[in-house]
């Protein structure tokens, strides 16, 4: 789940909206990871102990409920993943200077060959756990070399000059909207691993998805604010690769472009599966979702081609997107913590839980609402 996460769309909303709002944006961090794991304590425990997807669960808490949430998702899913596919070609243009639609289609071209090729599926996750170890050490020299002005972001953490809905939602959504949250969950159902007796796993593991992301986002966060508090002006392009560059040259343009394609590749086939596995069930052939998800990202794939939007734009308005479509999801989980103890195998959920998640889903509508016009403003 955090590999997910932690794809084209975090490095490119962060490092965006790190030169919007400087040292500002220490508070949108902090309160996105209060509520993402909030959301994603909830979800992970709801769907965890009743080893039933969040369309099938939706389903049984009305009869249809869950198809429709499932669509949201879907489309939801189209859309992160095009920012996906838009970040891949970030990373060959941070590279190789190559354009980034070709990068984007050869990318997503090489995801359908893993996606159909377990070995190399395989051999991916184990390129991406190095890249990932990579993409920390890189973050964190930055970080250091930049010399940010840290008491400043500590500060503003608490007392924010400026706070920007659209930046917190778009975080959120980043993180545990659309798709993003039943990734991980979803995986743990089709192995196996659900029901009450891996309740502390599942809790564990959804915590600790969060503090990962969250770390990774203060050092990115870290490590562009050093560059712009010098007064440097970057690219707007490719805002992230030109802050890794004026820290780390040549080399840190190089090394941050291939972080970004390997992310971004894996982050499309886990958009892919996540957003099939929403209009399947547990019961449908393998085959049969293997070939709906290569279907799946050769349509995403056209689609970017064809929409013209400027890859940044699009990775920056797929997290405002399922931000938005997030409470829907959050509220059925909630409905069937609290009033279908029947789904939960006898298990008694948290009362202080339910509170928090009510409290959370009252914010995110509220900023979901606030965040809207300033959507319009930015797909326009």
């Amino acid at each position: 789940m955090a590999t997910s996460s932690i794809g084209p769309g975090f490095l490119t909303q962060t490092s965006v909206f790190t030169v919007q709002l400087g040292a500002a944006f220490a508070f949108a961090i902090l309160l996105s990871i209060l509520v993402d794991i909030a959301i994603q304590l909830n979800v992970w425990r709801v769907l965890g102990i009743s080893g039933l997807r969040a369309n099938e669960l939706g389903n049984r808490v009305l009869p249809g409920l869950g198809w429709f949430l499932a669509v949201l998702v879907f489309i939801g899913g189209v859309v992160f993943n095009i920012g996906n596919i838009a970040g891949t070609g970030l990373g060959f243009n941070a590279m190789f200077g190559l354009d980034p639609k070709i990068g984007g289609a050869i990318s997503a071209a090489i995801a359908i060959f893993v996606f159909l090729s377990k070995r190399a599926g395989v051999a991916l996750d184990r390129i991406v756990v190095a890249l990932g170890a990579i993409m920390i050490l890189l973050m964190l020299y930055v970080a250091i070399v930049s010399q940010p002005p840290v008491g400043e972001a500590l500060k503003q953490t608490v007392l924010p000059a400026e706070v920007d809905f659209l930046v917190i939602t778009t975080l959120i959504g980043g993180t545990v909207g659309g798709y993003i949250t039943f990734a991980g969950v979803h995986r743990l159902i089709d192995s196996g691993n659900s029901g009450v007796a891996n309740l502390k796993s599942i809790s564990n593991s959804s915590i600790m998805g969060i503090v990962v992301i969250g770390i990774m986002r203060v050092l990115l966060f870290l490590a562009v604010l050093g560059v712009v508090s010098t007064g440097v002006a970057l690219s707007q392009d490719n805002t992230a690769a030109d802050a890794f560059y004026q820290a780390a040259g040549e080399f840190g343009l190089r090394a941050f472009g291939l972080v970004l394609w390997a992310a971004g590749l894996s982050s499309v086939i886990g958009a892919s599966y996540t957003s099939v596995s929403f209009i399947t069930t547990q019961q449908t052939p393998a085959r049969t979702r293997n070939l709906l998800t290569v279907a799946f990202i050769a349509v995403c794939t056209v689609l970017y081609l064809l929409l013209g939007q400027a890859p940044q734009t699009l990775l920056i308005f797929a997290g405002a997107f399922n931000g938005l479509i997030l409470p829907i999801g959050f509220a059925v989980v909630l409905w069937a913590a609290w009033r279908r103890p029947d789904l939960l195998h006898g298990y008694k959920y948290p009362t202080w839980l339910i509170v928090i998640g009510a409290i959370v889903l009252l914010i995110t509508i509220y900023m979901g609402a606030r965040s809207l016009t300033g959507l319009a403003q930015l797909w326009a």
